[in-house]
């Protein structure tokens, strides 16, 4: 099977794109600090603080999008 690339764009598409949505302050936050501590340590075995500290920042992260909007998906790290 060989696929080609479609030379025009659909004239309608089946399902408009949402709006953007700006995530939650504390979301974003906990996030970035999420993705820094485990870039920091890639590869690397965890110390039991590191791990507790991942942990509740999973936790602030956990409650910070639980208000969001039903449906809303909200990127982890």
């Amino acid at each position: 099977m060989v696929l080609t690339p479609r030379l025009s764009p659909p004239t309608d598409p089946p399902h408009p794109a949402p709006p953007a949505q700006p995530a939650h302050p504390a979301a974003v936050e906990a996030n970035e600090a999420i993705r820094a501590l485990v870039e920091a340590r890639a590869g690397q075995d965890w110390s039991p603080v590191e791990s507790a500290a991942y942990e509740v920042l999973l936790i602030e992260w956990a409650a910070a999008t639980k208000d969001s909007a039903a449906g809303e998906i909200i990127e982890a790290a």
